[in-house]
C-alpha cells in the first residue's frame, strides 16, 4: 500500500470519473463513447509521476484544457477529475527544480482558467476562487518541498559535523600518543643513560679481565646505539614548532604546584590524598599527573566552575584519580571531548578504566583507575 496506494487511488478516480460522466451523459454535449475515455485519460497520467515527475502532472492540466474544448461541462462534472487536478498541482509545486515548479504553476493557472472559461455554467466568482484553490495546492507542495530540502540540508550538516568530530578525535588520539611517546622517551632515555654510565664505570674499574671488559664494552655500545636510535625516532615525530623539553617530567608529587597555578587563574582547588603515597613507575606517574592537569584545565576553561576537588587514592592494588567541579556539567558543544579522548588514550595504555559523570546537569566528574598488579 505504501508503494502503490496512490496508484490505486488514481485508477479508482479514473473509473469513478468515467461512471460520473456516464450517469450525466444526457447533460453533456459529447457522445458517451468519447466522453468516458476522455475523462479517464485526464486522470491516468498521474500513474507516471515517478518516471516523469514534471510531465505527468502537467499532462493532467493540459489534457483537462484540451478536453474542455471538446465539452466545457465534461471536466467540472467529474469530481474525481477535480481531485486529480489538485493532486497534480501539489506534485508540480513539490518538484525539486524551482524553474520547473514555477512553470508548473503557470500550467495550473492556465489550465484552470481554460477549463472554467469553457464551462457554460460557470459563475463570475469561480473564475477567481477556483484557480486560487489549485494555486493553494501548488503552494502546499512547494512548502513541503522546502521543508524536505531543509531537513535534508540539516542531515547533511549533521553528517559533516559527525565526520569532523571523528576526524578531530582521531587527530587528538594521534597527538596524545605522540605526546606519550615523547614522555616515555625522556623516561626511558634517562634510565638507559644511567645504565650506560654505570656499565662504563664498572668496565673502567675492571683490571686484567679482558673477557668481562669486552662484554661490558659491548653492553655499553649497545646502550649508546639504542639512545641514538631513540633520539632519531623522537626527532622524526617532533613537529617543527616543538621545543625540546628541558625541564624534568611532572609527577603526582608536583600536584601542589599545579593546584597553585589553577587557583591563581581563578578556580579554587582542594586536594585530598587517601592512603600512603608510594613510588609509581615513572611513565604511569607522568600520565596520572597529565590526567589531573587535563581535568582541571577543562573545569577552568569550559565548565564555568567556582570550585574543583582533586582526590588521589593510593590503594593496595590500584591508583584512583578523581577530578570534580561544580560547573555546568558536560559541555553540549563537545568542548571537553578532545581532552577526554587524550585521557582515555592514556588510561587504555595502562589497562585502566575511565568514567565521566554529570549530576542533574550540574558539575562534572572525571574518574580513572590504574591497576598496579604488574608494577608492584
Amino acid at each position: 500500500m505504501r508503494s502503490h496506494g496512490f496508484d490505486v487511488l488514481v485508477v479508482t478516480g479514473a473509473i469513478a470519473s468515467a461512471f460520473e460522466v456516464a450517469l450525466r451523459q444526457r447533460r453533456l454535449g459529447a457522445p458517451l463513447w468519447l466522453a468516458v475515455p476522455a475523462i479517464a485519460l485526464v486522470v491516468l497520467p498521474l500513474l507516471l509521476r515517478r518516471r516523469f515527475p514534471f510531465a505527468a502532472p502537467a499532462a493532467v492540466w493540459l489534457l483537462a484544457a484540451a478536453v474542455s474544448f471538446l465539452d466545457g461541462q465534461l471536466v467540472p462534472s467529474a469530481a474525481s477529475a477535480v481531485v486529480a487536478g489538485f493532486a497534480a498541482a501539489y506534485l508540480l509545486g513539490n518538484l525539486g527544480r524551482a524553474a520547473l515548479a514555477r512553470l508548473g504553476l503557470a500550467i495550473v493557472i492556465g489550465g484552470a482558467g481554460i477549463v472554467l472559461f469553457d464551462d457554460p455554467n460557470r459563475q463570475v466568482g469561480e473564475l477567481i476562487f477556483t484557480p486560487l484553490l489549485f494555486v493553494l495546492g501548488w503552494f502546499a507542495g512547494f512548502a513541503m518541498r522546502e521543508r524536505a530540502d531543509q531537513a535534508e540540508a540539516a542531515e547533511v550538516r549533521a553528517a559533516d559535523a559527525e565526520r569532523e568530530r571523528e576526524t578531530a578525535a582521531r587527530l587528538a588520539v594521534a597527538e596524545e600518543r605522540i605526546r606519550i611517546a615523547r614522555e616515555l622517551h625522556d623516561i626511558v632515555a634517562h634510565s638507559v643513560s644511567v645504565m650506560v654510565l654505570q656499565v662504563g664505570a664498572v668496565r673502567h674499574r675492571l683490571d686484567g679481565r679482558a673477557e668481562d671488559t669486552e662484554a661490558l664494552k659491548s653492553v655499553e655500545q649497545t646502550g649508546r646505539t639504542a639512545l641514538a636510535e631513540m633520539r632519531r625516532l623522537l626527532g622524526a615525530m617532533r613537529r617543527e614548532d616543538d621545543h625540546l623539553a628541558l625541564a624534568p617530567q611532572p609527577a603526582l608529587a608536583n600536584l601542589g604546584v599545579l593546584i597553585e597555578q589553577v587557583s591563581g587563574a581563578g578556580l579554587p582547588v582542594q586536594l585530598q590524598v587517601d592512603g600512603a603515597p608510594y613510588p609509581l613507575p615513572d611513565a604511569l606517574d607522568v600520565s596520572a599527573y597529565r590526567i589531573v592537569q587535563e581535568g582541571l584545565t577543562n573545569a577552568l576553561k569550559h565548565s564555568g566552575a567556582s570550585q574543583a576537588d582533586v582526590t588521589v587514592r593510593y590503594a593496595s592494588d590500584e591508583l584512583q584519580l578523581e577530578v570534580r567541579d561544580n560547573g555546568n556539567g558536560a559541555s553540549p558543544d563537545g568542548s571537553h571531548g578532545h581532552g577526554l579522548v587524550g585521557v582515555r588514550e592514556r588510561v587504555k595504555i595502562y589497562g585502566g578504566e575511565m568514567t565521566t559523570e554529570t549530576a542533574s546537569g550540574v558539575g562534572f566528574v572525571l574518574r580513572t583507575r590504574f591497576p598496579l598488579a604488574g608494577y608492584r
